[in-house]
């Protein structure tokens, strides 16, 4: 039988996993409960009544978090002449076109985003089996495929997050750190229920949302009453 540490044990013990909490007493469960010596990211998981094997049904989208994430995000950009200049000038931390290609077939992966500029992409095309499997294809549908460098860039140092439905259903993301404090937790939250009840895909029938926790990286997860949520985002 497996064991869990003392402190998970106490944590779990304050949780009934048999209740569904509205969103802000979970978050208070989440926040009052984190018992790691580092400051823990608090996660979503979102179950949506949607079937991903149709393209009508898939829920794919990006939203800039009000209070950021909490992390340091390394952008890379693929981009020439004055397009270069633009995203260096706007933080990017990597920049550049033939050179970053060759890097990244060889192994070197040390970024987090990447954009393109549209006129760049068949030189980012030829990476698709690197970055896709990772999240990092940069996409027009999310924006990462854009002229506009400078904006593209500035979101993602914002604390922009991307997020896409799984083959079972579930959108899983973070919304920030303990650290920040409930308030502002519940803010980034309120951002991305917001656009993922935007995003609900006309070919999804019945309830869209129909599971929700939150938990802090150790921590025990906390089930929340999604019929709640609609209220929530007002």
């Amino acid at each position: 039988m497996a064991r869990c540490g003392k402190k998970y044990a106490e944590a779990r013990s304050k949780v009934d996993s048999q209740k569904k909490y509205t969103v802000v007493d979970a978050l208070s469960l989440v926040v009052d409960n984190a018992y790691a010596k580092f400051d823990e990211s608090v996660d979503v998981a979102l179950r949506l009544g949607v079937d991903p094997r149709h393209a009508d049904q898939m829920v794919r989208g990006s939203v800039v978090l009000p209070h950021g994430t909490g992390k340091t995000t390394r952008v890379l950009v693929f981009a020439k002449g004055e397009k270069e200049k633009e995203a260096t000038d706007a933080g990017a931390d990597f920049v550049g076109a033939e050179e970053l290609a060759e890097k990244i077939q060889g192994g070197w992966l040390e970024f987090d985003k990447v954009i393109a500029t549209p006129d760049l992409m068949g030189i980012v095309g030829k990476l698709g089996k690197v970055l896709g499997p990772r999240g990092l294809m940069p996409n027009p549908k999310l924006g990462t495929v854009t002229f506009d460098v400078t904006k593209a860039v500035a979101d993602m140092k914002a604390g922009r997050v991307d997020f896409r439905v799984d083959k079972v259903g579930i959108v899983h993301c973070s919304v920030g750190k303990i650290s920040f404090g409930r308030e502002k937790i519940q803010d980034n939250l309120k951002s991305l229920l917001e656009m993922i009840m935007k995003l609900k895909p006309s070919g999804s029938k019945g309830t869209y949302l129909k599971g929700f926790a939150v938990s802090s990286t150790m921590g025990p997860g906390v089930r929340v009453d999604p019929s709640e949520v609609p209220q929530f985002v007002k």
